[in-house]
């Protein structure tokens, strides 16, 4: 079994790694052709554009060493592993994402409200900007199905973000669209505003969803429930109660009480512990480990801190 979550763990940790280059190396190429072409044409919106993909290759080079760190084996000081370092890079990728926004909402509005004279920007900005969309597509697509098979918030954030920028791409087009048409060089200036907002308003989404890992709680509290359930079909567990679930990485580490008839011997509460944890795994996926305490039923307990009771 342990072989089994080891196997799993190390082809998890793969897949981060080879998407993690993906994103680099298109990234990186998508950035340096915008900021290019951006400085050429004198579009601050594409340019914009161009620094929020240069984030996304700093993001990617965070993802390759956070998965070098995830591939330590435990150890006495991090008896669970460095799973959680993925949650903790992804609260640093929403820290890059948000700077990025602020720096790109800073020069918007000082250029809004420049006295100088804007000059109109190369057809050429049209071009590249539909080459980014279409590149970004793919790469989202690629970050965000990885994600979810292998259940990884560091890739489904990346790809969140990856999303972010195809409609930052949209907006860029559009305001481009507006500029030529109207032969106002400041529209330029305020599509870049707005996307600044919707950038910030994106790395704040994937902060507060950080934390939820991070605190030890559970994005799906559905997975309660299912536990209160599998426990039912147990003959000889009762009144699951005091449940606890935590992640680590992708697994579920649950822990919980039961109680069962005090007559029983060591081996017979063992046994029901045992069909527990069994019935449990059928009904929950990635579950790393489960620990179940049996007390014998109707005795009277003191009022529990921390845990889920059913119903509650």
């Amino acid at each position: 079994m342990l072989d089994k979550q080891q196997d799993m763990t190390a082809r998890r940790e793969r897949t981060i790694l080879r998407a993690s280059w993906v994103s680099t190396v298109g990234n990186a190429v998508l950035s340096l052709m915008k900021i290019a072409v951006g400085l050429i044409s004198g579009s601050l919106a594409v340019m914009g554009d161009g620094i929020d993909s240069a984030t996304d290759v700093i993001i990617s080079v965070v993802m390759i060493f956070t998965v070098k760190i995830m591939n330590r084996p435990p150890s006495r000081k991090y008896v669970f592993g460095y799973e959680k370092a993925e949650s903790i890079a992804t609260k640093v990728l929403s820290l890059v994402i948000f700077y990025a926004g602020a720096q790109m909402l800073v020069s918007s509005v000082k250029d809004i409200f420049a006295s100088e004279v804007r000059e109109m920007p190369g057809m050429i900005t049209i071009y590249v900007t539909l080459v980014s969309i279409v590149g970004k597509l793919l790469l989202a697509f690629y970050q965000y199905r990885l994600g979810k098979k292998v259940s990884s918030s560091l890739l489904t954030a990346n790809a969140l973000n990856m999303r972010n920028d195809v409609l930052i791409s949209c907006g860029v087009l559009l305001g481009l669209a507006f500029t030529f048409f109207f032969h106002l060089p400041i529209l330029d200036s305020v599509t870049g505003l707005l996307i600044s907002l919707f950038v910030i308003k994106s790395a704040i989404g994937i902060f507060m969803d950080s934390n939820i890992e991070l605190m030890d709680g559970m994005k799906d509290e559905t997975v309660y429930d299912r536990i209160f359930e599998a426990v039912d079909k147990v003959p000889g567990a009762s009144n699951p109660h005091r449940v606890r679930s935590r992640q680590i990485g992708n697994m579920f580490m649950i822990s919980l009480d039961i109680e069962a008839d005090g007559n029983l011997s060591l081996n017979e509460a063992h046994n029901i512990a045992e069909a527990v944890e069994n019935s449990i795994k059928q009904s929950v996926d990635n579950v790393y480990d489960i620990v179940v305490h049996v007390e014998p039923a109707g005795k009277s307990l003191p009022e529990e801190r921390y845990g889920v009771e059913r119903g509650k």
